[in-house]
């Protein structure tokens, strides 16, 4: 597939005296995995809005699957599935029933695409269960399946893990993942478990203040994040002597060397024979990757 899945142009937010959101370009390319990051307030909630047409932008304007969106709430939607904040259900109808309503409402004629999505997001054993009385998990399933019902193009999700057990969380990263692998959906997702957007995203946009500071694919990410090697030794002060004395500058985090010279980091061979001949050999030494947490408080610390 090609072309633009989501395009935004200079997207503002006014709230009254608040700029929820400034001037945002996005550019998700179809059949990504778009990982959508911010703090509390950042203005993650507010875009997604945006893009769905769930609120008038104060100026600029968005295209989703190259349709514009307009403020009369025309767009591409029988060919976009979503989940915004906290899903929400009829409480008094059963999870097959709510699910029917979706069905119905997008038009679909085969019944059978109840069953395959309810099956699909393990929700078999609650199906005849009332959506009140569902827990948060399962409720954030019964929206998922709601969002993927009608087998859309692209899936707009805001925290789609909120309730989800760490079994759950690894399931619906999967399901994601094949979706956009074998059937080229396109997936926007806005997520606070910064490990998870890790493991998923292909490319990853980060809002801080309402703006985008930072667009970036995988690739380009693996490469900016930071690397170290971090040594574990049973005499960390003679470990630490020997270390500075070879020209070294490592520094000590809980209980840990941490080296982030180029030359250590490409050749942990070098500094394990420095230690041995010192007489204070390695337990561990390993070099480590600075991950995708550490990388975004980084980023929006030296953007505030």
């Amino acid at each position: 597939m090609s072309g633009l899945a989501i395009e935004t142009n200079q997207l503002t937010k006014r709230f009254g005296d608040v700029l929820a959101v400034v001037n945002v370009n996005l550019c998700v390319k179809q059949g990504e995995i778009y990982g959508f990051l911010g703090l509390n307030g950042a203005g993650k909630t507010t875009t997604i809005r945006a893009l769905l047409g769930m609120i008038r932008p104060s100026s600029g304007d968005v295209k989703v699957l190259g349709e514009y969106i307009d403020p009369n709430g025309r767009g591409p939607w029988g060919r976009v599935g979503y989940m915004v904040e906290s899903p929400s259900a009829y409480p008094e109808l059963t999870v097959h029933e709510n699910l029917e309503i979706a069905r119905r409402l997008h038009g679909i004629s085969n019944k059978g695409a109840t069953s395959h999505v309810i099956e699909r997001l393990a929700l078999s054993s609650y199906a005849h269960r009332k959506a009140g009385t569902l827990s948060t998990g399962n409720l954030q399933r019964l929206g998922l399946a709601r969002a993927l019902l009608h087998q859309p193009e692209l899936i707009i999700l805001d925290e789609p893990a909120n309730g989800l057990d760490p079994a759950g969380v690894v399931e619906i990263r999967e399901l994601l993942a094949s979706l956009a692998q074998d059937k080229g959906v396109t997936i926007f997702i806005s997520s606070h478990i910064l490990t998870e957007v890790d493991r998923l995203a292909t490319r990853i946009g980060i809002i801080h203040k309402g703006r985008l500071i930072q667009e970036l694919d995988a690739e380009k990410f693996e490469k900016r994040r930071a690397k170290r090697l971090a040594i574990k030794t049973r005499n960390l002060e003679a470990a630490l002597v020997c270390l500075r004395s070879a020209g070294y500058k490592p520094v000590v985090q809980e209980g840990i060397l941490l080296v982030d010279n180029e030359h250590a980091i490409e050749h942990p061979d070098e500094i394990a024979e420095i230690l041995v001949n010192a007489g204070t050999p390695p337990m561990r030494l390993t070099v480590e990757q600075q991950d995708l947490e550490e990388y975004f408080l980084q980023l929006t610390g030296d953007a505030k």
